[in-house]
């Protein structure tokens, strides 16, 4: 066929650049767990994954900008919206997946990666991102309720969900008080409570 050998092969979707990510995204989880993210470094994920140093840094540009694209992407496939058919349910299901989610190495290698990496325009904008998702996915609990009549319209879901896991977050990291299933239980009946017109100041 005239000109065939002239013809530039066609790259695969999915090709050299997809396996080196997915190489290095197993190597951080890995490493994460066996050693904890503070003690993760780019050697010690190059020999793991095969690839070299250059490489990661060419594609990350720092440890820390690594770390938390690898987490946040596993963490997205971790906490799985509930579905229990009451708004109590869900929420206590969530909780109580949450508690348990940073109780895992990856878990709580996020959840200190979040708050302690120095911030950087790409460690802000992976931190935007992986919150908005969070709460878009989320969300659904607080517009079920709604609609089931559980909650009134116009409750600010952002501020409904971020009344759950604030408590589990600051005792996870500050007080280090209990965190179980009785707890994520009493939590979630108390964020209902907050969430119900006629519990403002002029009821007290």
């Amino acid at each position: 066929m005239p000109g065939a050998e002239n013809v530039a092969p066609q790259r695969r979707p999915g090709g050299r650049a997809a396996k080196v990510k997915e190489a290095v995204h197993r190597a951080v989880l890995e490493a994460v767990d066996e050693r904890g993210v503070d003690q993760v470094g780019i050697p010690d994920i190059s020999r793991r994954a095969g690839v070299r140093d250059s490489s990661i840094y060419r594609r990350w540009g720092t440890r820390e900008n690594l770390i938390l694209d690898v987490m946040l992407t596993a963490s997205e496939r971790t906490l799985p919206l509930p579905d229990t058919g009451t708004l109590h349910g869900d929420l206590t299901a969530f909780a109580t997946a949450l508690i348990g989610y940073l109780d895992t190495p990856l878990g709580h290698g996020l959840a200190r990666a979040l708050a302690f990496i120095p911030d950087s325009e790409e460690i802000t904008q992976a931190r935007d991102t992986f919150w908005d998702r969070r709460y878009h996915v989320n969300k659904v609990m607080i517009e079920r309720a709604v609609a089931r009549g559980e909650l009134p319209r116009g409750t600010d879901a952002r501020v409904a969900i971020e009344l759950l896991i604030a408590p589990i977050h600051f005792r996870h990291f500050l007080t280090r008080r209990p965190v179980d299933a009785e707890f994520a239980d009493h939590l979630a009946t108390l964020v209902i409570r907050a969430l119900q017109p006629g519990t403002g100041e002029e009821d007290r």
